[in-house]
């Protein structure tokens, strides 16, 4: 049973693929309203979400299905101390599809291993966050119209930045691009991405503190939030917090074609002056999320022989 637990377990061919799928049901939506009549997804959230949970629910309503979910981790047997392996087996009696975020890091590779429907990873700690990257790309192949030969900037948590790590990891597999790595010392790229994924496959890359000497150079922009909930120490996410603020002054040496990109939530690095700029991607990944959540539902119940 092929799940989704990291974006490495995608390849090219398949990123492609799911991105041309993703086009066509932006084009022709009428088409996918009802292939998953009759199916269930569940959305099994045991860390706060909105996007990516509300997205996952309204790309199987679009498909024609239906959604069951638990409200909160602590309203489901996680808090009686159920495993996430009985949890997986459970609600697999019940769905034909599970998409599952977890504080854990490796939480959905288990559940994947009980569960006999297809598991997504919506997250899993610091790890990864596969269909975010899906989001990414679509976005980026929208804005840019390729998804090679391009300077791409990381800007602000490196280093807990689930959603930065399985962008370099996606887009390494593509020709011609660059990282510029923007983040204080002490929420730097982990070493082993750095190892395992840009040194192994020869990638370009700078490491900077600086936010604005990198702009000039950069046709994507990829900001992020300093993330509270992955500190141990309160007084190390204050000092941290406000690293990097992305305000319109700041971009006056940046190129006029060059895309911003943010996960989403916004804190404060990114001021709402910057909403109306032309530049300003972001809440065109939400939407772009939604699309591929669609695209990658009806692949994995393809394969799984569900569709």
């Amino acid at each position: 049973m092929r799940s989704l637990i990291d974006i490495t377990d995608l390849n090219t061919d398949e990123l492609d693929e799911l991105i041309g799928s993703a086009l066509d049901i932006i084009e022709n939506p009428k088409k996918y309203a009802h292939v998953c009549d009759g199916l269930k997804l569940a959305t099994m959230f045991f860390e706060p979400s909105t996007r990516t949970r509300m997205s996952f629910e309204a790309a199987m309503y679009e498909l024609g299905g239906h959604v069951i979910s638990t409200a909160s981790a602590d309203s489901s047997s996680a808090a009686k101390g159920e495993s996430v392996a009985d949890t997986a087996k459970t609600v697999s009696c019940y769905v034909d599809i599970i998409a599952m975020r977890h504080p854990k890091e490796g939480a959905a590779l288990v559940a994947s291993q009980n569960a006999t429907v297809p598991v997504i990873n919506a997250g899993d700690g610091g790890h990864s966050h596969p269909t975010q990257t899906l989001a990414d790309l679509l976005t980026i192949y929208r804005e840019k119209g390729r998804l090679s030969n391009m300077t791409v900037g990381l800007c602000g948590d490196l280093k807990f930045g689930r959603t930065v790590h399985s962008l370099i990891n996606a887009l390494s597999r593509y020709t011609g691009i660059r990282f510029v790595l923007i983040s204080p010392d002490e929420l730097k790229l982990p070493s082993y991405v750095k190892k395992d994924v840009l040194q192994k496959n020869h990638i370009p890359y700078v490491q900077t503190d600086n936010l604005e000497e990198a702009l000039p150079d950069l046709d994507i922009l990829y900001m992020t939030r300093v993330q509270r909930e992955r500190f141990f120490n309160e007084e190390d996410y204050l000092r941290l917090k406000d690293s990097y603020i992305l305000t319109p002054d700041k971009l006056t040496n940046a190129r006029a074609d060059m895309s911003i990109l943010h996960p989403l939530p916004r804190v404060n690095e990114i001021s709402v002056e910057i909403d109306k700029d032309p530049r300003a991607c972001y809440f065109k990944q939400v939407l772009n999320g939604k699309y591929m959540r669609m695209a990658l539902i009806l692949r994995l119940l393809t394969e799984a022989g569900t569709l």
